[in-house]
C-alpha cells in the first residue's frame, strides 16, 4: 500500500485507512475487522469519542492492544455529553479538550494519540483557545499531531492560517466534489493533508449495492444514472467501489481515505483499491464531466 506523510509531520499513513464508526458495538466482530485491516496493511484507524458514546474507542483500544506500534491512531473531540441531558453539546474550549483527552486515552488503552482532531467547528468558536489546547497536549506528549474534521471552508481557512494542524478530514467523493472548489487547493498550498471521509458516499458508490435514496446534490434517479455511467469505467479487477476510492485519492492534497466497513467483504473490497492502477487523466476528466462539481453555499 502506498504510504503518505500527513502534512509535513512525521506521521506516515497508508492511503487507505479504516473509518471505525461503522464497526458496530459487538466486540468480537469489531476487533476481528480491525485485525483483518491491520493484517492487510492498513495502519490509519479513525474513531471519535462521540461514536457509540465512547464504546467505539473502547473497541479500537481492545483491538490494538499488543499492536500499538502498527497503528496511526486518530480520534476526535469537541462534543460533550451533559449529565442528565439527551445528546451532546458543542464545546471546543481548552478546559474541555484537556479533560476529554484523558478519557479518550483511558478508553483507547494507550498513553498517546497520534492524531487528535477537532470534531467540527464554527467560525464563532474561540479558535485561538482551541489551538492552544492542542499545542499544550503536543508539548505534554499526550498527542503527536492535531487536525480538524470539518466541511466548513471558513473554519478550515482559519486553522490553515493560525494553527499547526497537519490534516483536515473532509467529505470528498464523486458525488460530493465541493472540496475541489474551496478546500483542496487551499490545503495543498498550505501543505496540510486531507483525510477524505465518505469516499463511497454512504454506499451510494459501492459496487453491488443499490441506493434507495438520493445523496447531497442528487435525486435518486440522477444517482442511478450516474452509477450506470461510472460502471462503464469498471475494468477486470476494478469495480465501482475501487473506482470511487481511487477518485477520492486522485487529488494531490489527499493523503488517505477512510472508508467504513461493517463486514469483512466490504473491508476487503475497500482495501483492494490500493492494488489497482490510479485513474488516468482521461478517466478523471470523464468522471468530472458526468458528475456535478458542487459548490459550498454556506460557511464560505
Amino acid at each position: 500500500m502506498k504510504m503518505n506523510h500527513l502534512g509535513t509531520s512525521g506521521l506516515i499513513v497508508g492511503e487507505i485507512g479504516l473509518g471505525c464508526m461503522s464497526l458496530g458495538t459487538e466486540e468480537r466482530k469489531a476487533v476481528a475487522l480491525i485485525h483483518e485491516a491491520l493484517e492487510q496493511g492498513v495502519n490509519l484507524l479513525d474513531t471519535a469519542d462521540l461514536y457509540d458514546s465512547g464504546r467505539n474507542e473502547e473497541l479500537v483500544g481492545k483491538a490494538i492492544r499488543g499492536r500499538r506500534e502498527q497503528v496511526v491512531l486518530a480520534t476526535k473531540v469537541g462534543n460533550r455529553r451533559v449529565p442528565g441531558q439527551e445528546g451532546w453539546v458543542w464545546d471546543p474550549s481548552k478546559t474541555y479538550i484537556l479533560a476529554a483527552v484523558k478519557e479518550s486515552l483511558k478508553r483507547l488503552g494507550t498513553d498517546y494519540i497520534d492524531l487528535y482532531q477537532l470534531h467540527g467547528g464554527t467560525i464563532d468558536d474561540p479558535i485561538d483557545e482551541t489551538i492552544a489546547a492542542f499545542e499544550q497536549l503536543k508539548q505534554e506528549g499526550l498527542i503527536r499531531e492535531y487536525g480538524i474534521s470539518s466541511i466548513r471552508p471558513n473554519v478550515i481557512r482559519e486553522y490553515a492560517a493560525r494553527s499547526g494542524a497537519v490534516s483536515v478530514m473532509n467529505a470528498y467523493n464523486i458525488v460530493d466534489r465541493r472540496a475541489e472548489e474551496a478546500v483542496l487547493p487551499l490545503l495543498q498550498e498550505n501543505k496540510i493533508s486531507v483525510i477524505a471521509r465518505g469516499p463511497l458516499a454512504s454506499g451510494a458508490l459501492a459496487a453491488g449495492r443499490q441506493p434507495v435514496k438520493g445523496v447531497h446534490g442528487y435525486e435518486l434517479a440522477e444517482l442511478e444514472a450516474l452509477r450506470k455511467q461510472l460502471q462503464e469505467l469498471e475494468r477486470p479487477g476494478r469495480n465501482l467501489t475501487q473506482l470511487a476510492i481511487r477518485y477520492s485519492l486522485s487529488h494531490p492534497a489527499v493523503a488517505a481515505v477512510i472508508p467504513g466497513a461493517s463486514s469483512r467483504e466490504q473491508l476487503l473490497q475497500n482495501i483492494a483499491a490500493a492494488s489497482v492502477e490510479e485513474l488516468s487523466g482521461e478517466e478523471l476528466q470523464l468522471i468530472r464531466r458526468i458528475s456535478k462539481a458542487g459548490r459550498y453555499e454556506q460557511h464560505r
